[in-house]
């Protein structure tokens, strides 16, 4: 077991713009944060570049930086990501698309989640489409909630696609995938349309007054990824705790155990006292390295709800960094930390920007800068200004 037991926290999209509603706030200075807050003071920080200027801003290239892996080398899509969260193993030329589960209103796509449809509704309908629709080339594979994965062998890819938490009130048909091959991927979703539409799971949800998922999205393509592993890196045994495939994805890729909490769902209503219990007893058991992940702030930034945002970073403070901060003082094992979003997601965009975000480290061997507050402006007062993500987790392994 190494020296220092090291840990990483990912608010996923905490960081926003200032807000009327907030009173001129960001959600991280409108929300009551005592236990990052007290990081902040503690340690030392600034604002991160986590996006490069040559990727998208998403939790996928966000959360390979955080992992320490440079994303204009490594990165092969999304969707291979959230394929080995699932255990699906990929031959060379199978192409992962990530397959959503939708809610349309006519053209216009309403909701990329299909009104966070619950797993085992969700698994219903995947399994319904890939026995109506899946053939020896084309395989469908259900996930969590309203995120499910399409394997195709020799399929397309370098496609142009759109995640469709971007395009939410927008046509769907303006933003289908385009590129070389894209009509076998534009058949399967117009064809998966009536299929859902009969579905039982679906008449219930709607009688119930729910959102049907009367329509799926694919997009997000790519090879596997391979990567050197954190032990052969920095020779730490490591783990990671998240309800979102792509997280747990890039960990099984880097060589960290997948620990399955209980309960956790990627929203405000995850189980956030597990993530924490579960981590400190992987501490507990020999694991150095834990990287733990909630969703719920990028989820409420998605639906544009600054008060569900608030909760969500409230929660995270007081249900996640609380208890963990207490077991680890506990324990009394030195520790070191990181805390930082992978990106942004703005309330009044209702989607990822590039723009940097607040990071900081405390703990064994850290000295305290002029960051006091664990927020956008807060960290602005830091000593650390940096630009490339990925140079974070060496400065926290460093020895």
């Amino acid at each position: 077991m190494a020296d220092l037991r090291y840990l990483v926290l990912v608010p996923d999209g905490a960081a926003d713009y200032a807000l009327d509603e907030l009173d001129g706030c960001t959600p991280l200075q409108a929300a009551k944060t005592p236990n990052m807050d007290r990081l902040a003071l503690q340690g030392q920080g600034g604002m991160v570049q986590m996006i490069p200027p040559s990727r998208h801003p998403g939790s996928d290239v966000g959360n390979l930086e955080i992992f320490g892996y440079d994303s204009t080398v490594h990165y092969t899509g999304r969707a291979p990501l959230e394929a080995a969260s699932m255990g699906l193993e990929m031959g060379p030329d199978d192409i992962a698309f990530r397959c959503n589960l939708v809610y349309n209103e006519g053209d216009t796509l309403v909701d990329y989640s299909a009104g966070h449809i619950e797993t085992e509704e969700g698994r219903a309908l995947v399994e319904e489409l890939g026995a109506r629709l899946g053939t020896e080339t084309i395989r469908f594979f259900p996930g969590v909630g309203y995120r499910h994965i399409v394997l195709y062998d020799q399929g397309p890819e370098g496609l142009t696609s759109y995640p469709p938490h971007d395009i939410m009130g927008q046509s769907g048909r303006e933003h289908l995938p385009q590129g070389e091959g894209v009509e076998t991927i534009h058949a399967l979703m117009e064809k998966a349309a009536p299929i859902l539409a009969e579905a039982k799971t679906n008449a219930e949800r709607t009688a119930r007054g729910e959102r049907p998922a009367n329509g799926i999205w694919l997009w997000g393509e790519g090879r596997p990824l391979i990567l050197p592993s954190v032990g052969e890196r920095y020779g730490v045994k490591a783990g990671v705790i998240s309800a979102v495939d792509l997280v747990r994805g890039i960990g099984s890729c880097a060589g960290y155990e997948v620990i399955d909490v209980p309960g956790i769902t990627g929203y405000l209503d995850t189980n956030y006292e597990g993530k924490a219990q579960y981590a400190l007893d992987a501490f507990r058991a020999g694991t150095d390295l834990l990287y733990v992940h909630v969703e719920a702030p990028d989820e409420a930034g998605h639906n544009g709800d600054a008060a569900a945002k608030v909760q969500a970073l409230e929660d995270f403070d007081g249900r996640v960094v609380a208890p963990l901060l207490k077991g680890l003082d506990d324990d009394g094992v030195p520790v070191r930390g990181l805390m930082t979003p992978d990106h942004r997601t703005p309330i009044p965009n209702r989607t990822h920007t590039r723009e940097p975000v607040p990071f900081v480290l405390w703990g064994e061997g850290i000295d305290a800068d002029d960051m006091s507050t664990y927020d956008e402006v807060g960290a602005e007062l830091g000593s650390q200004q940096v630009e490339h993500g990925h140079r974070l987790m060496a400065t926290l392994l460093q020895k």
